[in-house]
């Protein structure tokens, strides 16, 4: 008989559901099935995926609560009278956010209604590859469909071979949903984990980061040259340095190449944690309130049931394989978002490879995503935003001589009076030195990082070159315009300190 949906969409996160929408839009019948696995600690959500409930959206809100915290200390010097000591309620902002993510599942739920998306709060399994399985609370199967994608993203991963890791550990599922503050903190490193670090120390809670390598090791979305991850470390390292840095000057603790072994509850209830010193080869500990687990996140493909249809994973990471049309090795399933291999794992990339995808099926287009030169920021107490290739993977791809970097250390204006450290703020570009010399790659470490790249990555999408960058007039007094005035190369030897205004 006929099928049942046009479309099926397992995971009701960004990608998700920009793909249901987006189908519904043609007039097609459309599901989407979505059910969110409580984490170890008992902490669920609502509709809308990691971004909008334990991701980006929490995150940022968080980050700028911590930015209105150093605002107050920078206020003191513009002249205003802050009583001192200031203190700050964790539930308060806890409250604020959480309501706010709440009101998005609503809104969420609304739209599917306004545009006839059926949703069932229910988890689906492959039971043939045209037959999703889900009970509902009416015991009814939801059943065949013509297309189906996946897009039940990732869940962060616990060490389940450290003593105590999963009993007395939490991880970014579970911190933006504390009612009462974390306390003194140690989380232990990938990109979210300098984040959240970022602005537990913002918000003047007394946090370690340990880590076991190099920081923002898995922040490569940049280049997608190679399935290989160390082609971005030589901007990710001299960027990550420079965060790392300007953290450890704000008051968070690092310790490096140490490996935690075991967690342990005091009867105080407080954490111990042991840990093996690398470069010392010693064993330490210290107690802390929360320990927070940040090791990478895993595609949340166990219950699908994916073997049984024949849908391929790479045997690595897990994640899905999808060619560049998004489908998978079964025709007529499709995937998108964190849980494809190779992919940026970034909301907006989801969002617009979501709906190509419904415009594919059933709108009569061709159009392909574009993973190429995608922008992103990581949202540590000082911003680290990117378009484009890494310095290294430039190299890798166009040979160190046919490659020119433009750099600058340069001031933020509004950091002056306050008398704030700018060492670590600073610019990086990454040409070709052919004539032309287009612009591959461009790196910023500074306040709103993310404001500032997003401009310039329309231009490096438009294929911008070095002289029409020198030809474009900045914004003064702004930190974005220090790009515009970017003279000084990285071969040339020369000190890229900024002087004057």
């Amino acid at each position: 008989g006929k099928n049942e949906y046009d479309l099926l969409v397992v995971g009701g996160g960004s990608g998700g559901l920009a793909c249901a929408k987006e189908a519904a839009q043609f007039g097609r019948k459309v599901a989407v099935l979505d059910y969110v696995e409580p984490s170890p600690r008992g902490t669920t959500w609502g509709l809308g995926g990691t971004c909008v409930n334990v991701g980006c959206i929490p995150k940022k809100l968080m980050h700028q609560a911590a930015l209105l915290g150093s605002a107050l200390k920078d206020a003191q010097h513009y002249g205003w009278n802050i009583s001192q000591p200031v203190h700050h309620t964790w539930s308060a902002m806890a409250q604020g956010v959480q309501n706010y993510v709440k009101s998005l599942n609503w809104g969420h739920r609304v739209q599917l209604q306004d545009k006839k998306v059926k949703y069932f709060n229910i988890k689906g399994s492959f039971s043939d590859p045209h037959t999703v399985r889900g009970l509902t609370k009416a015991g009814k199967e939801v059943s065949c469909c013509d297309n189906i994608v996946i897009a039940t993203g990732g869940r962060p991963k616990y060490p389940t071979h450290i003593a105590g890791a999963l009993e007395h550990g939490i991880t970014s599922d579970d911190l933006f949903w504390l009612k009462e503050s974390p306390g003194k903190t140690i989380p232990l490193l990938i990109d979210v984990s300098l984040e959240c670090a970022g602005f537990l120390t913002g918000i003047g809670l007394d946090t370690t980061v340990m880590m076991r390598s190099i920081p923002l090791r898995g922040f490569d979305q940049a280049s997608h040259i190679s399935k290989k991850k160390q082609i971005c470390f030589t901007t990710q390292q001299q960027m990550a340095s420079l965060v790392t840095e300007h953290m450890e000057s704000y008051g968070t603790k690092f310790l490096k190449r140490c490996f935690p072994t075991k967690v342990e509850k005091l009867k105080s209830n407080r954490l111990q944690v042991t840990w093996r010193n690398a470069d010392l080869n010693t064993e330490e500990t210290d107690s802390f309130d929360t320990v927070m687990w940040a090791i990478g996140r895993v595609p949340d493909t166990k219950t699908l049931n994916l073997e049984t249809v024949g849908v391929k994973t790479d045997s690595e990471t897990g994640k899905i394989i999808v060619d560049a049309s998004e489908a998978t090795s079964v025709p007529h399933i499709y995937a998108v978002g964190d849980i494809t291999e190779g992919r940026p794992e970034l909301t907006p990339t989801a969002i617009a490879a979501g709906k190509l995808l419904a415009q594919r099926l059933f709108g009569q287009s061709s159009e392909l995503m574009d993973y190429d030169n995608v922008p992103t920021t990581v949202f540590t107490p000082l911003e680290y935003g990117c378009v484009g290739l890494s310095e290294e993977a430039a190299v890798q791809c166009h040979g160190s001589d046919n490659i020119e970097v433009y750099h600058a250390y340069y001031k933020p204006l509004e950091f002056t009076v306050a008398e704030r450290d700018t060492t670590q703020c600073y610019v990086k570009m990454v040409c070709l030195r052919e004539r032309e010399q287009r612009i591959l790659g461009l790196h910023f470490i500074g306040p709103n990082a993310g404001e500032v790249i997003q401009g310039f990555a329309l231009g490096i999408k438009c294929g911008a070159t070095y002289p029409q960058l020198m030809k474009t007039v900045g914004i003064h007094p702004t930190c974005a315009e220090e790009v515009t005035k970017l003279h000084i190369t990285k071969r040339s030897g020369l000190d890229a300190t900024v002087t004057g205004c």
